[in-house]
């Protein structure tokens, strides 16, 4: 594009799955809120409030003027990382009892969701990269945003809507799981950590939901409240177990060179760190506190190494472009 920038032609290609790296820099706050790490987390949040604002004026940027490009782009997986994100945010000021800022954001999240996921389903074929989750995430993403705030302000409708967007959910991830392709986990760029990622901020939703019921409240009978129980506790142990095929598969397959999709496995793993944090303290298997710290930690550590990545391939994308650059470029990409 004449005229455009190098770093503003770079922000261009990756702002849709950049979404991740919110999402993924606001769950690992939440998780080291919940493991008791406040300053820490609250650093974290304002790295994910300031990336939020970011996105946020790029996707008004891409609707206000060029409808066209954002309408391609909204038709992709990654478009519904705005929902999810949004979802992140909004639970974490929830947290912080920032009740209004979080139920503004839960209702753009709402907006937002209906549209971005018609457009996402629309386009799914088979196979699909580990991106099909996310319909799972950002619907999942709402319910955990729902059920917080409806424990926060005593408000059973909200925690009513949440536990429908919960089954919604997991409808949602059986169905792109019939689309995704198996081969994703050994060739995948990144996003195939999703596959877990989904099911673990659906055991994070189910956590929620159990802890939102209360004497206040008083939602969920003994059933109720002993399904939500046996649902949660199996979709932990299903997400630890795809935890555990990933990080084999990164073992025996190593990706070390940095993508932007990188971004979507700090997520899963920054998810699953949460749920395992947030199941043990709401059915009371206190036990699980300590991997869901080890796993909390590891989180921190993939984020960091995503972040020296993502500066890297910034750094080298606005750097000015020498004749001997260009040269080596020419030759790296060898005869046509």
């Amino acid at each position: 594009m004449p005229g455009t920038s190098p770093l503003r032609a770079w922000w261009a290609q990756r702002a849709p799955a950049a979404g991740a790296a919110v999402m993924a820099t606001g769950i690992v706050s939440v998780g080291l809120h919940l493991a008791g790490y406040e300053v820490v987390s609250r650093v974290f949040l304002v790295v994910a409030g300031a990336a939020w604002l970011a996105l946020a004026a790029a996707f008004l940027v891409l609707l206000l003027g060029q409808r066209q490009q954002w309408l391609v782009q909204a038709g992709t997986p990654a478009a519904l990382t705005a929902v999810a994100a949004t979802a992140v945010l909004g639970t974490r000021f929830a947290a912080l009892g920032w009740t209004l800022s979080a139920g503004a954001l839960l209702a753009l999240a709402a907006v937002l969701w209906p549209v971005l996921l018609v457009l996402s389903v629309r386009h799914w074929r088979r196979p699909m990269p580990g991106s099909v989750f996310l319909a799972c995430v950002a619907t999942q993403g709402l319910a955990v945003l729902a059920a917080t705030l409806a424990a926060t302000e005593s408000a059973a409708w909200l925690a009513h809507t949440a536990l429908v967007l919960f089954w919604l959910g997991i409808v949602i991830y059986g169905l792109a799981l019939t689309r995704f392709g198996p081969r994703e986990v050994i060739e995948g760029g990144g996003d195939h950590w999703v596959a877990g990622g989904a099911l673990a901020i659906s055991a994070l939703a189910g956590s929620k939901l159990i802890a939102a019921d209360g004497p206040d409240l008083n939602l969920w009978n003994v059933d109720d409240r002993g399904v939500l129980h046996d649902v949660t506790l199996a979709l932990l142990v299903l997400d630890l177990s795809w935890y555990a095929v990933l990080l084999t598969a990164e073992i025996v397959r190593p990706r070390l060179r940095y993508d932007v999709r990188r971004w979507s496995t700090v997520f899963p793993m920054g998810m699953t760190a949460a749920a395992t944090l947030s199941v043990a303290s709401a059915v009371g298997v206190s036990w699980l506190a300590w991997p869901g710290e080890v796993l909390l930690w590891m989180a921190v550590a993939a984020w960091l190494a995503a972040a020296v990545g993502a500066a890297a391939a910034a750094r080298a994308a606005v750097r000015p472009r020498t004749p001997r650059h260009r040269a080596a470029d020419l030759r790296s990409r060898g005869p046509r």
